[in-house]
């Protein structure tokens, strides 16, 4: 049990998420929000010891630890202000909405002697953590052409998500969860190339298609959609080396599933997960254990800084239609 208190900023479905985990892991838990929705999230969790927090300034003056679930565009000013206050930090990815945003982020924290953790969670889902041990392993010897599909309903539970200059979009909000994974699977790429296409007629949909070329020579592929209310949660990948493949399709999963959903029901923003650790307690204790422990976490602010940028590059080639060069330094500017 982690002797810890953590100010977690917000107070939608990834922030209860992220508090129920805390509350798992035994951390005393403030909450804070603008909207003041805190104050519900607070009293539903009384009886763990959640208290909402009276102001930002309160919260940041009285925890150890920031946990940032707010909107994307509101990211860098929160960690700025929780790493001034001598605050670590954990926040949702992505860091911020462009890569100089983010590296801004990441180089005050490094300037205050404090931790930024970027909460890529799908390092910590189950199967994934099979995949990235294997392929460490050299189970596929050298890995070559790498594919990952995730797809779920459109998040219409919150209207910024429609606005790209808010969430980025499918290529950055959801689909940089596959690009961060890639790129620990096989390295840094140095060409990216994108393509969105999105419909606001009725019901929203969108689907995204990326292609990496990294700097070990691997190619990876993207497919990423946001579909109709009821599309099931589902994500696949197949890595394919020189001494064979790995594949994974979690609707063909039959092992024994532990079902963990957030608190109240069913709730298909969310998906149900596989395994004995709930991952989003897993990413939390590992960087728990960076604060308390000086330990060093899966994921480093430097992961978040190189994730945001390929999903920038990849905006930018579905801006404007042609593959962009990350080598270059105005290849994103």
């Amino acid at each position: 049990m982690l002797d810890l208190h953590v100010g977690l900023i917000g107070a939608g479905v990834m922030a209860q998420t992220h508090l129920e985990a805390w509350i798992t892991l035994g951390a005393r838990v403030s909450v804070y929000s603008d909207d003041g929705r805190h104050a519900h999230l607070a009293e539903t969790h009384s009886a763990h010891g959640v208290e909402a927090a009276t102001s930002l300034e309160h919260l940041l003056a009285d925890c150890a630890l920031v946990d940032i679930c707010t909107p994307t565009g509101s990211h860098k000013e929160l960690i700025l202000a929780a790493v001034a206050a001598g605050r670590h930090v954990v926040c949702e990815k992505p860091l911020a909405m462009c890569s100089d945003d983010a590296q801004e982020a990441a180089d005050a924290a490094a300037r205050a002697g404090v931790r930024l953790f970027p909460a890529h969670v799908v390092r910590y889902f189950p199967e994934y953590e099979a995949l990235h041990r294997a392929v460490t392993a050299g189970t596929v010897g050298e890995p070559a052409i790498l594919h990952f599909t995730r797809m779920t309903a459109y998040p219409d539970w919150a209207p910024w998500f429609r606005d790209d200059t808010q969430s980025g979009g499918i290529l950055t909000d959801q689909m940089i969860h596959d690009f961060d994974f890639a790129r620990s699977l096989v390295g840094d790429p140095v060409r990216v190339y994108a393509q969105v296409r999105e419909i606001h007629d009725g019901h929203h949909v969108a689907a995204g298609t990326a292609v990496l070329t990294h700097a070990s020579g691997a190619i990876s592929y993207f497919h990423g959609l946001w579909g109709q209310p009821g599309t099931s949660f589902r994500t696949t990948f197949r890595v394919a080396g020189s001494g064979g493949v790995l594949h994974h399709d979690s609707h063909e999963t039959t092992a024994f599933r532990v079902l963990a959903q957030p608190a109240g029901g069913e709730d298909d923003r969310i998906p149900p997960v596989a395994l004995f650790e709930n991952p989003y307690a897993a990413e939390l204790r590992d960087f728990a254990l960076t604060v308390t422990t000086g330990s060093v976490p899966r994921v480093t602010a430097h992961d978040g800084v190189m994730a945001v940028r390929i999903a920038e590059a990849a905006r930018e080639s579905a801006r404007t239609g042609r593959a962009i060069d990350l080598t270059a330094e105005e290849a994103i500017r």
